[in-house]
């Protein structure tokens, strides 16, 4: 049984890790059409355009849009080509991050406001931008999914400027649910703990936090982004129909792991 029949979603930075993850995932699930967003960059655009062609094989309208989720014309945009391509949007997964890891002490005031801007700025963007959507459709509704982090919970020496971001969108998701529950629609966060990514691919390299890392695990092991796909594809799904305002975490057990 498919989890998302003809559904319609959007996934924003969709051409690696956790967003391609999703994009792959929801094709499985049965959704009928994906907009996928990606920076526009010479790599991702390559990436995008090996995924996109995967997914139109496999039978899955696609439509790709390049931008910076930073600025909120990306948004605007998203949203209009996907409503021009599908006539709607069931299902929004604000994925974008980044993490340039950073001592406080002499964090460039530049990577503060970057981060700020991309993680926190980008995820209102289009989160507004696809609720809007959501709120004058026919039939009203859908489901809003944030990518947050463990790290809005928990103290990182180098993510004084990422833990903040990612404490506010799970604080915003939660706003949000209470503010579109009357309209139909769902809004709710993921909290992923260390998964293997670009994001973190530089500061995994070192052995020694690796191995670290892997031991704070409860499953003795990394996550994947296919370990967060599945848990954004449930609260997609109509199986989480009455799930609104939720905080999952899926880290492996890091999270509770005290001792």
């Amino acid at each position: 049984m498919s989890l998302t029949p003809g559904k319609i979603v959007c996934i924003t930075g969709a051409s690696r890790g956790i967003g391609r993850a999703c994009a792959v995932e929801f094709a499985k699930q049965g959704a009928s059409g994906l907009i996928l967003h990606y920076l526009g960059d010479e790599i991702t655009t390559e990436e995008i355009k090996v995924l996109k062609k995967d997914l139109e094989e496999k039978g899955v309208r696609t439509v790709i849009i390049p931008g910076d989720i930073a600025l909120l014309n990306t948004s605007k945009e998203i949203v209009e080509v996907g409503v021009k391509e599908f006539g709607r949007i069931d299902v929004l997964v604000s994925n974008v991050g980044i993490c340039p890891f950073s001592d406080f002490l002499t964090m460039p005031i530049e990577t503060w406001e970057r981060t700020r801007q991309v993680n926190l700025d980008g995820t209102f963007y289009i989160v507004k931008e696809v609720a809007v959507q959501m709120e004058k459709q026919v039939p009203q509704g859908g489901s809003l999914i944030a990518i947050s982090s463990i790290s809005g919970f928990l103290g990182g020496a180098q993510q004084c400027h990422y833990g903040p971001t990612k404490a506010a969108i799970t604080n915003l998701m939660q706003n949000c649910a209470v503010a579109l529950g009357k309209y139909g629609i769902r809004a709710n966060a993921i909290l992923p703990g260390t998964i293997a990514t670009d994001i973190n691919k530089e500061d995994l390299k070192d052995t020694a936090k690796r191995e670290y890392m892997i031991n704070r695990t409860l499953l003795g092991r990394l996550g994947t982004p296919e370990d967060i796909a599945g848990p954004v594809v449930f609260l997609a799904s109509d199986l989480a129909r009455y799930v609104t305002g939720a905080s999952l975490i899926v880290d492996g057990g890091i999270f509770v792991n005290f001792q």
